[in-house]
């Protein structure tokens, strides 16, 4: 989890600091606009239902997702759709993904690669 969720702490400071500074400023590049656009999908992955704790191994997932960069081209609104749709997805179609997080307490690269051939897969139906 450590190695996953790393970034993040990075990626919001960035976000704050770009967000705040965006504000004031009309004209963005490309690399802003992204960076922008990658804090916002990090804030929304990371809400949860109150009440409701989500498993380690789905948290793993998402987050990869987030830090890999391919929430990018999903709408903010639509993060949260996105992240169920991909749970299902993958309980139905690549269950080892998740239990081999869950027993081998990091992604090795045997399940990054279906973990990455899970996520393109959903990303084509979504």
């Amino acid at each position: 989890m450590k190695k996953i969720a790393g970034p993040i702490r990075v990626e919001l400071a960035q976000y704050r600091e770009l967000a705040s500074f965006a504000q004031f400023g009309s004209e963005l590049d490309a690399d802003t606009k992204e960076k922008l656009a990658q804090g916002e999908r990090i804030r929304e992955m990371l809400k949860q239902p109150q009440f409701k704790p989500m498993a380690v191994e789905k948290q793993v997932v998402i987050i990869y997702a987030a830090t890999k960069k391919y929430l990018l081209d999903i709408d903010t609104d639509r993060v949260q759709e996105f992240e169920n749709g991909l749970f299902e997805y993958i309980q139905t179609k690549e269950p080892e993904i998740f239990s081999n997080i869950k027993e081998e307490k990091v992604i090795s690269g045997q399940t990054e690669q279906l973990l990455v051939k899970a996520i393109e897969e959903f990303k084509k139906t979504f």
